[in-house]
Protein backbone atom coordinates (compact mmCIF):
# COMPACT_ATOMS: atom_id res chain seq x y z
CA UNK A 1 0.00 0.00 0.00
CA UNK A 2 1.47 3.34 -1.05
CA UNK A 3 0.62 6.63 0.63
CA UNK A 4 1.33 9.92 -1.09
CA UNK A 5 2.18 12.82 1.22
CA UNK A 6 2.58 16.57 1.20
CA UNK A 7 4.49 17.53 4.34
CA UNK A 8 2.90 15.50 7.12
CA UNK A 9 -0.50 15.19 5.49
CA UNK A 10 -1.56 11.85 4.03
CA UNK A 11 -3.43 12.45 0.79
CA UNK A 12 -4.74 9.08 -0.33
CA UNK A 13 -3.78 5.47 -1.00
CA UNK A 14 -3.61 3.87 -4.38
CA UNK A 15 -6.10 1.22 -3.34
CA UNK A 16 -8.72 3.74 -2.22
CA UNK A 17 -8.36 3.40 1.55
CA UNK A 18 -10.14 6.09 3.54
CA UNK A 19 -8.18 9.22 4.34
CA UNK A 20 -7.06 9.47 8.01
CA UNK A 21 -9.84 11.89 8.95
CA UNK A 22 -12.62 9.65 7.68
CA UNK A 23 -10.97 6.54 9.13
CA UNK A 24 -11.08 8.19 12.57
CA UNK A 25 -14.70 9.25 12.17
CA UNK A 26 -13.61 12.91 11.89
CA UNK A 27 -14.65 15.36 9.18
CA UNK A 28 -12.35 15.75 6.20
CA UNK A 29 -11.57 19.47 5.97
CA UNK A 30 -11.76 21.67 2.91
CA UNK A 31 -9.81 24.93 2.61
CA UNK A 32 -11.72 27.52 4.72
CA UNK A 33 -10.67 30.57 2.68
CA UNK A 34 -11.04 31.80 -0.89
CA UNK A 35 -7.45 32.67 -1.64
CA UNK A 36 -4.31 31.07 -3.00
CA UNK A 37 -2.36 30.32 0.19
CA UNK A 38 1.24 31.62 0.02
CA UNK A 39 0.26 33.87 -2.91
CA UNK A 40 -2.87 35.93 -2.15
CA UNK A 41 -2.91 35.11 1.58
CA UNK A 42 -0.61 33.32 4.00
CA UNK A 43 -0.70 31.25 7.17
CA UNK A 44 0.84 33.60 9.73
CA UNK A 45 0.44 31.42 12.82
CA UNK A 46 -0.05 27.67 13.19
CA UNK A 47 -1.15 25.63 16.21
CA UNK A 48 1.49 25.79 18.96
CA UNK A 49 3.05 22.36 19.62
CA UNK A 50 5.47 23.48 22.31
CA UNK A 51 4.20 22.39 25.76
CA UNK A 52 6.16 25.13 27.54
CA UNK A 53 6.39 28.92 27.21
CA UNK A 54 8.15 28.80 23.82
CA UNK A 55 6.43 28.39 20.45
CA UNK A 56 6.75 25.72 17.72
CA UNK A 57 4.56 24.86 14.75
CA UNK A 58 3.86 21.38 13.35
CA UNK A 59 6.89 21.60 11.02
CA UNK A 60 9.25 22.47 13.92
CA UNK A 61 9.25 26.08 12.73
CA UNK A 62 8.51 29.31 14.60
CA UNK A 63 5.22 30.39 12.97
CA UNK A 64 3.10 30.39 16.11
CA UNK A 65 2.87 31.96 19.56
CA UNK A 66 2.64 30.44 23.02
CA UNK A 67 -0.63 28.57 23.52
CA UNK A 68 -2.09 29.34 20.08
CA UNK A 69 -4.95 26.92 19.40
CA UNK A 70 -5.78 27.78 15.80
CA UNK A 71 -4.48 28.34 12.28
CA UNK A 72 -4.41 32.00 11.17
CA UNK A 73 -5.14 32.55 7.48
CA UNK A 74 -4.03 36.15 6.90
CA UNK A 75 -4.89 38.72 4.25
CA UNK A 76 -1.69 40.40 3.07
CA UNK A 77 -2.91 43.81 4.25
CA UNK A 78 -6.01 45.85 5.03
CA UNK A 79 -6.37 46.79 1.37
CA UNK A 80 -6.92 43.13 0.49
CA UNK A 81 -9.23 42.71 3.50
CA UNK A 82 -11.41 45.58 2.33
CA UNK A 83 -11.61 43.96 -1.10
CA UNK A 84 -13.25 40.94 0.53
CA UNK A 85 -11.76 37.47 1.08
CA UNK A 86 -14.45 34.85 1.62
CA UNK A 87 -14.42 32.36 4.48
CA UNK A 88 -16.06 28.96 3.91
CA UNK A 89 -17.30 26.09 6.05
CA UNK A 90 -14.51 23.52 6.09
CA UNK A 91 -17.01 20.66 6.48
CA UNK A 92 -20.76 20.12 6.59
CA UNK A 93 -22.54 20.62 9.91
CA UNK A 94 -24.93 22.72 11.98
CA UNK A 95 -24.21 26.29 13.06
CA UNK A 96 -24.07 26.42 16.87
CA UNK A 97 -23.28 30.10 17.40
CA UNK A 98 -22.47 33.35 15.60
CA UNK A 99 -21.47 36.93 16.42
CA UNK A 100 -21.49 39.92 14.08
CA UNK A 101 -21.34 43.17 16.04
CA UNK A 102 -17.67 44.07 16.58
CA UNK A 103 -15.66 46.62 14.55
CA UNK A 104 -12.54 45.78 12.56
CA UNK A 105 -9.96 47.62 14.66
CA UNK A 106 -6.40 46.67 15.59
CA UNK A 107 -6.58 45.63 19.25
CA UNK A 108 -3.39 47.63 19.90
CA UNK A 109 -5.44 50.76 19.28
CA UNK A 110 -8.34 49.93 21.62
CA UNK A 111 -6.71 47.65 24.21
CA UNK A 112 -7.49 44.07 25.19
CA UNK A 113 -9.88 45.12 27.96
CA UNK A 114 -12.36 46.38 25.35
CA UNK A 115 -12.70 42.91 23.83
CA UNK A 116 -12.55 40.91 27.09
CA UNK A 117 -14.90 37.95 26.85
CA UNK A 118 -15.24 38.53 23.11
CA UNK A 119 -11.65 37.92 22.04
CA UNK A 120 -12.74 35.86 19.01
CA UNK A 121 -14.51 38.88 17.55
CA UNK A 122 -17.15 38.21 14.93
CA UNK A 123 -17.32 34.53 14.14
CA UNK A 124 -19.10 31.27 13.47
CA UNK A 125 -19.01 27.93 15.34
CA UNK A 126 -20.13 24.78 13.48
CA UNK A 127 -20.86 21.36 15.02
CA UNK A 128 -19.92 18.36 12.88
CA UNK A 129 -20.92 15.43 15.10
CA UNK A 130 -18.79 13.05 17.18
CA UNK A 131 -17.91 15.96 19.47
CA UNK A 132 -16.09 17.84 16.69
CA UNK A 133 -16.62 21.52 15.95
CA UNK A 134 -14.84 24.20 13.95
CA UNK A 135 -14.64 27.90 14.76
CA UNK A 136 -13.99 30.82 12.39
CA UNK A 137 -12.94 33.96 14.33
CA UNK A 138 -12.15 37.66 13.66
CA UNK A 139 -14.56 37.96 10.73
CA UNK A 140 -15.36 41.28 9.10
CA UNK A 141 -18.18 43.30 10.66
CA UNK A 142 -21.46 42.78 8.81
CA UNK A 143 -20.21 39.81 6.80
CA UNK A 144 -21.54 36.80 8.75
CA UNK A 145 -23.85 34.98 6.34
CA UNK A 146 -25.32 32.16 8.48
CA UNK A 147 -27.50 31.85 11.60
CA UNK A 148 -27.52 29.51 14.62
CA UNK A 149 -29.37 26.27 13.90
CA UNK A 150 -28.71 26.47 10.16
CA UNK A 151 -27.39 23.39 8.34
CA UNK A 152 -24.39 24.21 6.15
CA UNK A 153 -22.45 22.33 3.51
CA UNK A 154 -18.70 22.20 3.06
CA UNK A 155 -17.65 25.19 1.00
CA UNK A 156 -20.65 27.31 2.00
CA UNK A 157 -19.99 31.02 2.58
CA UNK A 158 -19.76 31.96 6.26
CA UNK A 159 -18.37 35.51 6.10
CA UNK A 160 -15.28 37.52 5.17
CA UNK A 161 -11.79 37.80 6.65
CA UNK A 162 -11.72 40.71 9.11
CA UNK A 163 -9.85 42.14 12.09
CA UNK A 164 -12.44 42.07 14.88
CA UNK A 165 -11.83 41.07 18.50
CA UNK A 166 -8.32 40.41 19.76
CA UNK A 167 -6.63 40.79 16.38
CA UNK A 168 -3.59 42.74 15.23
CA UNK A 169 -3.84 41.94 11.50
CA UNK A 170 -6.63 40.93 9.09
CA UNK A 171 -7.23 37.18 9.23
CA UNK A 172 -9.54 34.34 10.10
CA UNK A 173 -8.44 32.09 12.93
CA UNK A 174 -9.57 28.56 12.09
CA UNK A 175 -9.84 26.28 15.11
CA UNK A 176 -10.77 22.59 15.34
CA UNK A 177 -11.92 21.02 18.62
CA UNK A 178 -13.02 17.57 19.74
CA UNK A 179 -14.96 17.36 22.99
CA UNK A 180 -13.83 20.89 23.77
CA UNK A 181 -10.09 20.25 23.26
CA UNK A 182 -8.39 22.09 20.40
CA UNK A 183 -6.05 20.22 18.05
CA UNK A 184 -4.01 20.88 14.95
CA UNK A 185 -5.73 20.00 11.64
CA UNK A 186 -2.28 19.43 10.14
CA UNK A 187 -1.50 16.55 12.54
CA UNK A 188 -4.80 15.28 13.93
CA UNK A 189 -5.99 15.12 17.54
CA UNK A 190 -3.37 12.79 19.05
CA UNK A 191 -0.67 14.41 21.20
CA UNK A 192 -1.75 17.89 20.19
CA UNK A 193 0.80 19.54 22.48
CA UNK A 194 3.55 17.02 21.97
CA UNK A 195 6.90 17.66 20.37
CA UNK A 196 6.61 18.75 16.73
CA UNK A 197 8.79 15.83 15.64
CA UNK A 198 5.86 13.50 16.37
CA UNK A 199 4.29 12.98 12.96
CA UNK A 200 0.66 12.14 12.41
CA UNK A 201 -1.89 12.34 9.64
CA UNK A 202 -3.97 15.48 9.31
CA UNK A 203 -7.59 16.14 8.50
CA UNK A 204 -7.19 18.11 5.28
CA UNK A 205 -8.74 16.76 2.10
CA UNK A 206 -6.32 15.90 -0.71
CA UNK A 207 -7.35 19.09 -2.54
CA UNK A 208 -6.80 21.29 0.51
CA UNK A 209 -3.52 19.59 1.44
CA UNK A 210 -2.17 20.27 -2.04
CA UNK A 211 -2.63 24.01 -1.41
CA UNK A 212 -1.15 24.07 2.09
CA UNK A 213 2.56 23.50 1.61
CA UNK A 214 4.50 24.89 4.58
CA UNK A 215 6.12 28.28 3.90
CA UNK A 216 8.28 29.44 6.84
CA UNK A 217 9.17 32.91 5.55
CA UNK A 218 7.83 35.25 2.92
CA UNK A 219 6.99 38.75 1.81
CA UNK A 220 3.49 40.17 2.27
CA UNK A 221 3.63 43.54 0.51
CA UNK A 222 6.22 46.16 -0.41
CA UNK A 223 6.21 49.62 -1.91
CA UNK A 224 7.64 53.12 -2.16
CA UNK A 225 6.91 55.98 0.26
CA UNK A 226 7.87 59.67 0.35
CA UNK A 227 8.96 59.53 4.00
CA UNK A 228 9.64 57.14 6.88
CA UNK A 229 6.64 54.77 6.89
CA UNK A 230 4.83 53.51 9.97
CA UNK A 231 4.16 49.78 9.78
CA UNK A 232 0.46 49.82 10.71
CA UNK A 233 -0.35 52.72 8.40
CA UNK A 234 1.57 51.05 5.57
CA UNK A 235 -0.50 47.91 6.14
CA UNK A 236 -3.64 50.04 5.94
CA UNK A 237 -2.68 51.18 2.45
CA UNK A 238 -0.91 54.44 3.25
CA UNK A 239 2.70 55.30 2.30
CA UNK A 240 2.30 54.09 -1.25
CA UNK A 241 3.47 56.42 -3.98
CA UNK A 242 2.08 54.15 -6.67
CA UNK A 243 3.66 53.58 -10.07
CA UNK A 244 4.50 57.25 -10.70
CA UNK A 245 5.46 60.35 -8.71
CA UNK A 246 6.72 63.80 -9.61
CA UNK A 247 9.48 64.90 -7.23
CA UNK A 248 8.88 63.43 -3.72
CA UNK A 249 10.58 64.91 -0.65
CA UNK A 250 12.18 61.50 -0.04
CA UNK A 251 12.23 58.12 -1.71
CA UNK A 252 11.86 55.17 0.66
CA UNK A 253 11.45 51.48 -0.14
CA UNK A 254 9.64 49.34 2.47
CA UNK A 255 8.78 45.66 2.89
CA UNK A 256 6.41 43.77 5.19
CA UNK A 257 7.36 40.13 5.89
CA UNK A 258 6.52 37.13 8.04
CA UNK A 259 8.74 34.50 9.62
CA UNK A 260 12.16 36.16 9.82
CA UNK A 261 14.72 34.39 12.01
CA UNK A 262 17.63 35.42 14.18
CA UNK A 263 20.78 35.57 12.06
CA UNK A 264 18.98 36.39 8.81
CA UNK A 265 20.64 39.12 6.73
CA UNK A 266 18.42 41.64 4.98
CA UNK A 267 19.46 43.86 2.09
CA UNK A 268 17.58 47.00 1.06
CA UNK A 269 18.50 49.09 -1.94
CA UNK A 270 17.19 51.65 -4.40
CA UNK A 271 18.81 52.18 -7.80
CA UNK A 272 18.28 55.17 -10.06
CA UNK A 273 17.56 55.47 -13.81
CA UNK A 274 21.25 55.09 -14.66
CA UNK A 275 21.63 52.02 -12.42
CA UNK A 276 23.56 53.96 -9.79
CA UNK A 277 22.90 53.15 -6.13
CA UNK A 278 20.62 55.69 -4.43
CA UNK A 279 20.48 53.80 -1.12
CA UNK A 280 21.86 50.48 0.12
CA UNK A 281 22.15 48.86 3.53
CA UNK A 282 22.58 45.43 5.04
CA UNK A 283 21.37 44.36 8.48
CA UNK A 284 21.76 41.13 10.41
CA UNK A 285 18.57 40.44 12.36
CA UNK A 286 19.02 39.72 16.05
CA UNK A 287 15.63 38.20 16.85
CA UNK A 288 13.15 35.81 15.27
CA UNK A 289 9.88 37.57 14.45
CA UNK A 290 6.59 36.26 13.09
CA UNK A 291 5.94 39.76 11.73
CA UNK A 292 8.70 42.07 10.42
CA UNK A 293 8.65 45.52 8.77
CA UNK A 294 11.74 47.12 7.20
CA UNK A 295 12.51 50.22 5.14
CA UNK A 296 15.33 52.35 3.82
CA UNK A 297 15.71 55.46 1.65
CA UNK A 298 17.11 58.96 1.27
CA UNK A 299 15.93 62.55 1.05
CA UNK A 300 15.52 64.34 -2.27
CA UNK A 301 18.88 65.54 -3.58
CA UNK A 302 19.53 69.18 -4.36
CA UNK A 303 18.06 69.94 -7.75
CA UNK A 304 15.46 67.19 -7.41
CA UNK A 305 15.30 63.59 -8.55
CA UNK A 306 16.62 62.82 -12.04
CA UNK A 307 13.58 61.67 -14.01
CA UNK A 308 13.20 58.04 -14.94
CA UNK A 309 12.57 54.61 -13.41
CA UNK A 310 13.81 53.79 -9.88
CA UNK A 311 14.00 50.17 -8.68
CA UNK A 312 13.63 49.12 -5.05
CA UNK A 313 14.85 45.71 -3.92
CA UNK A 314 14.50 43.72 -0.71
CA UNK A 315 16.51 40.52 -0.16
CA UNK A 316 16.60 38.19 2.82
CA UNK A 317 19.38 35.62 3.19
CA UNK A 318 19.45 32.70 5.61
CA UNK A 319 22.60 30.65 6.02
CA UNK A 320 23.92 32.04 2.74
CA UNK A 321 20.75 31.22 0.78
CA UNK A 322 18.40 33.89 -0.62
CA UNK A 323 14.86 33.12 0.54
CA UNK A 324 13.15 36.42 -0.33
CA UNK A 325 14.02 38.59 -3.33
CA UNK A 326 11.47 41.27 -4.21
CA UNK A 327 11.75 44.18 -6.66
CA UNK A 328 9.43 47.11 -7.37
CA UNK A 329 9.70 50.03 -9.78
CA UNK A 330 8.49 53.63 -9.67
CA UNK A 331 8.73 56.29 -12.37
CA UNK A 332 9.79 59.74 -11.15
CA UNK A 333 9.31 62.97 -13.08
CA UNK A 334 6.67 64.27 -15.47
Amino acid sequence: MTCFRIGLVCLATVCGTLTPALALGLPELQLPVQCAVAEDCIIQNYFDHDPGPDRRDYACGRLSYDGHDGTDFRARDLVDMRGGIEVYAAAAGRVRATRDEMPDVNVREIGVDVVKGREAGNGVVIEHGNGVETQYSHLKLGSVAVKPGEEVEAGQLLGLIGMSGNAEFPHVEFEVRRNGVAFDPFTGPADARNDCSVTADGLWSPEAAAMLAYVPTGLLVSGFADGAPEAERARAGEFRLGAKADDPAALVYWADLFGVESGDVQHLEIRGPDGATVMSNDTRLEESKVSWFAYGGRKKPEGGWPPGPYVGRYMLERAGRVIVDEKSQILLGN
